[in-house]
């Protein structure tokens, strides 16, 4: 069972929920658990939500997360 979990985009650490709100920009909510493969990585914009390249996410760290999907 999958359950979701939100992580900072600058430091990579989990948040709790109060954080999440406060911090929306800088992170992103993930789900984590069974139906995960965890074999693909991605980056991900903690701004829009969207999909980015890896140049991207490493022109931008403090707003890109990298997960494995």
């Amino acid at each position: 069972m999958a359950r979701t979990v939100s992580r900072s985009a600058r430091t990579g650490r989990f948040l709790s929920k109060g954080a999440t709100r406060r911090s929306p920009k800088t992170t992103s909510t993930e789900r984590v658990g069974r139906g995960t493969s965890n074999n693909t990585v991605v980056h991900r914009s903690t701004i829009t939500g969207r999909f980015v390249r890896g140049s991207t996410a490493r022109r931008t760290p403090d707003t890109t997360i990298t997960q494995a999907v």
